[in-house]
């Protein structure tokens, strides 16, 4: 079959069967086209050999394109030969062994713990949502909850005289996490004195079972409380770009600075494979290289 036929039919199945974006199917489109102009003797189904595929990944590094790049262009020919054998258009498939090539994880960005201490501090404590929003900020450092997490906590997961609150992470696995003084101070404040009110005029405290509530009478959303973040970093000074994630960073560096055990972590964070923790410890390290460079005498 021509080449160039077997990448339509397999672009329109992207489109009609699988309802891809239209620019998720111009990326494909893209790389395949790519591919087929790395070596004009590629004509049909046939030709491809994986010393093709190999050639190609070599001509793309030394472009400069990025590892994660590669791969993304690597798979996309993969998905064309997985479509044609199960179409039995052809029985061959040169891509089983051509390896992906690997990259590293992106090293979470986090913050300074004065730059946490600013941002706890920032919201006013004289308003109702300021209350809300310091103790919302306060369990996210003090967790290390996602952002969807926080948000869909429910009052009757806090279990506030042991500091523990129940947690319902990915793939419905429930964990137990310890909330910390400050913590706990600040959603025991933000209890008493504000979610009440925040729900006055929705039918009070009862109207709604989750913790963290609007005036509106649901509970805080996702990008509600990416606003909220973002203003409070203006106030706290923090000229990065501040996202609700990058606490939850900051909760696993600093706890790994300061001797945490990485399972420990890992258990805190929710995550079901260590490998997803560790990139943390090397956030951490580089914090100890630096505090010894700047302290010691001779770092």
């Amino acid at each position: 079959m021509n080449l160039d036929k077997a990448i339509d039919s397999y672009l329109s199945h992207l489109k009609i069967e699988r309802n891809l974006s239209k620019n998720t199917i111009d990326a494909y489109s893209r790389d395949l086209s790519q591919f087929l102009q790395s070596d004009e003797n590629l004509t049909e189904v046939e030709d491809v050999q994986d010393t093709h595929i190999s050639v190609f990944m070599s001509q793309l590094n030394a472009e400069g394109l990025s590892a994660r790049s590669v791969a993304r262009k690597v798979s996309t020919i993969k998905g064309l030969y997985k479509f044609l054998r199960r179409l039995e258009i052809t029985e061959r498939n040169p891509t089983e062994s051509v390896d992906s090539p690997k990259f590293g994880s992106k090293i979470p960005v986090t913050y300074n713990e004065q730059q946490i201490i600013d941002l706890l501090n920032a919201p006013p404590t004289s308003t109702l949502e300021g209350i809300r929003d310091r103790a919302m900020i306060e369990l996210m450092y003090a967790s290390g909850l996602r952002v969807s997490e926080l948000v869909q906590l429910r009052q009757r997961a806090l279990d506030l005289p042991s500091g523990i609150c129940r947690v319902l992470g990915k793939g419905d696995k429930q964990r137990m996490v310890p909330i910390g003084e400050e913590a706990l101070a600040a959603i025991e404040t933000y209890v008493k004195t504000s979610r009440a009110k925040l729900l006055e005029k929705k039918g009070g405290p009862g109207c709604t079972p989750f913790l963290f509530v609007t005036r509106r009478g649901g509970p805080m959303t996702r990008q509600g409380f990416w606003k909220i973040i973002k203003k409070y970093a203006k106030v706290a000074g923090i000229d990065e770009e501040l996202s609700p994630h990058k606490l939850r960073h900051s909760f696993a560096t600093h706890l790994l600075t300061h001797g945490a055990d990485l399972r420990i972590v890992q258990a805190l964070l929710g995550h079901s494979d260590i490998s997803t923790t560790q990139i943390y410890t090397h956030v951490a390290k580089e914090h100890l290289k630096k505090m010894h460079q700047d302290f010691h005498p001779r770092g």
